[in-house]
């Protein structure tokens, strides 16, 4: 029997592309990255070696070892992704601009074609929004929040209000309701952007509402993280009326 090709939809022609996914090990929200990605895009998901410590600062630095983010990434290499992404925001701002740096460096050490962390991507969309004060809501302590304010305003972001909500563990569980009363306290009129941070803080559908209703781009840890990989390789991300996403791109069907 001959099958017809053009008789198959479009995107069963296409080869799918790849991110690789380096992610803390008790990363939960697998399903909100792929709610970014276009359909002819894989994530390639691995995850860093159990820390038995609560979410502080000993934690985030744990997790930005080098020699364990550089296995992670080869260990992700396998699929022949074109991006590598580290997705966590405390893991990559703990150590300041340098530490995020020096993070950069060991994935493209590894091997990594082309790499991204998610504070690294937080940085660009506030420049590529031109955005320099922002208020900042976090699920962390105060001595983790702390580290985030220090890390922006090394490049120039100026945090002129910040919530933390005191968590030591199960982030993830965090409802949309308690993020959308804190970023309703956290608000002011001279921030020109709203942060979320935190890669296990679900956020995806309150993205759009609370720009409506606030006025200004809302941008979270999972959001800048995607929107940097699929830029990084040439693809737009999906993320209906998410401003981020639209001056990224065009959004993905």
């Amino acid at each position: 029997m001959t099958i017809d090709l053009a008789l198959l939809p479009p995107l069963e022609l296409r080869a799918q592309q790849g991110v690789g996914v380096v992610a803390p090990f008790d990363f939960a929200l697998d399903r909100e990255l792929w709610r970014w990605t276009p359909d002819d895009v894989s994530l390639h998901m691995t995850r860093l070696p159990y820390v038995p410590v609560p979410v502080t600062v000993e934690m985030a630095s744990a997790l930005s070892d080098h020699s364990i983010v550089r296995q992670a990434t080869r260990d992700v290499l396998a699929p022949e992704p074109l991006v590598v992404v580290y997705a966590c925001a405390s893991g990559s701002f703990i150590h300041g601009a340098a530490g995020e740096d020096s993070l950069h460096a060991a994935m493209v050490s590894a091997g990594a074609p082309a790499a991204t962390t998610t504070s690294g991507a937080l940085v660009e969309s506030l420049r590529l929004l031109d955005a320099g004060r922002v208020a900042v809501v976090t699920p962390y302590i105060d001595s983790v929040t702390d580290r985030l304010v220090s890390f922006l305003g090394e490049h120039g972001v100026s945090v002129v209000s910040s919530v933390g909500l005191g968590l030591l563990s199960h982030i993830w569980k965090v409802g949309y309701g308690e993020i959308v009363n804190a970023v309703a306290r956290v608000d002011r009129p001279d921030a020109e952007a709203v942060f979320i941070s935190c890669t296990n803080v679900p956020t995806y559908d309150i993205i759009a509402p609370l720009e409506r209703m606030l006025g200004k781009p809302v941008l979270t840890a999972n959001q800048v993280t995607m929107c940097a990989a699929l830029r990084a390789i040439g693809r737009p991300a999906a993320g209906e009326g998410q401003r981020l996403v639209q001056l990224s791109g065009t959004p993905a069907a």
